[in-house]
Order: structure tokens, then sequence, then C-alpha cells
């Protein structure tokens, strides 16, 4: 018989992380997420909808040693893109040519995928393992977005371990800049509506007599 599986919430919760939980009062709530599984495993609708409308995203990796490192990534919404319930994939571009987080992966496969929705005060926490392909000439034309001026030269691919939200409290709300600016014009039309009509009615209360 074999043995029961591990839930997919121990990718981050260790016998460590679970101590620190029962000392300080957390465990039990977690324990009965556990019962359950743990967290998603697959990239359901609502998570590849997400990710749809992302343009930023940070990617985690380590070296041999556990040196951890953060790099930034862009694009578009959408660059990042759903393979299947399992696989995301991302356009790697042309940057600094630093190369850490591929010579990062080339060591230690496992990664993890932070997002921000700062708008919707929103998070979501992708655990999983990486691998760049070089040599995918057909992957990177799918994975690069249509009209985006940048180099693709490789494809990075993600597979999927485990998935979690979590509580938006601190979250900052901020809005990216077109956002505003089609904030602004919105206002900015109502107030010349509004102008316009203020200015249409003492046109004719002074033709009235009345103004």
């Amino acid at each position: 018989m074999a043995p029961p599986r591990s839930p997919s919430s121990d990718i981050a919760f260790t016998a460590s992380v679970k101590a620190i939980q029962s000392r300080l009062g957390s465990r039990a709530t977690y324990e009965k997420l556990e019962e359950q599984g743990g967290w998603e495993t697959l990239v359901t609708a609502n998570l590849a909808a997400f990710i749809a409308q992302r343009d930023s995203a940070y990617l985690a990796t380590a070296n041999l040693e556990g040196q951890p490192y953060i790099q930034h990534r862009g694009g578009p919404k959408g660059f990042i893109r759903v393979l299947d319930e399992h696989t995301l994939g991302f356009a790697d571009f042309a940057g600094n040519r630093q190369y850490i987080t591929l010579g990062n992966l080339a060591d230690n496969p496992r990664a993890f995928l932070f997002l921000m929705d700062y708008a919707a005060r929103r998070r979501v926490k992708i655990w999983g393992r990486a691998r760049v392909l070089e040599d995918d000439a057909a992957l990177l034309a799918r994975l690069m977005p249509s009209g985006y001026r940048a180099r693709g030269e490789r494809a990075i691919v993600f597979e999927v371990d485990a998935w979690d939200t979590n509580c938006r409290q601190h979250i900052p709300q901020k809005l990216d800049a077109p956002e505003v600016e089609a904030a602004l014009k919105k206002a900015q039309s109502q107030i010349e509506e509004l102008q316009a009509e203020n200015a249409r009615l003492r046109a004719e209360m002074a033709a009235s007599g009345r103004g």
C-alpha cells in the first residue's frame, strides 16, 4: 500500500515552519488546509485569468549554496503564457547579460513566481521548477508577445507544483500609469461636458431675461 501523499503546501511548510506555526498559534488553521490536500496544484481558469492580466512578475531562484536571487520580469499583459494546466512559459528577453537566473537554474531548477495586482490588492505565489530551452524556436515564437519591441533569446518553462493566494492586508493600492491616464481622460471629458452644459444653461437664462 502506497504511503499517503504529503499535502502540496508542504512545499513551503517544512518541519521548521510547522514548529513555528505551532509555537505562534496558527498550526491548527493550516492543518485543516492540509487535510484537504493543501494548495492548488493545477492552473485553474481563475489563475489563468489572473496571469493573463499581469505585465510584471518576480522570478526567484537560488544557487547550489542556497544564495537567493529575485529577478523582475516584465512585458505586455499576458507575457507569461499558460501552456497547459501544469505549465507556464515566457520568453527570456535580451537584457543586461548577467545571466544569474540562468546560472541558478542550471544548478537548481527550483523556482518561484510572485505576481502582484496592486490595483485590486491581490497577490499570487507559485512554487515550481523552471528549465531553460535554448533551441526551441517554435516555442519561443509562441511565447513572444505580438508587436513587442524586444528580442527573445530563449524560452523559460515553469512547471507548477503548487500555488496560493493570501490576504490583502498591508498591500498598498497603486495604479499603473496607463490606468491613471485613462481615469484622468475620463474625468476631463466629464468636466468638459459639465462646462458645456453650464454654458448652455447660462445662455438660455440670458436669452429669457433671467440671467
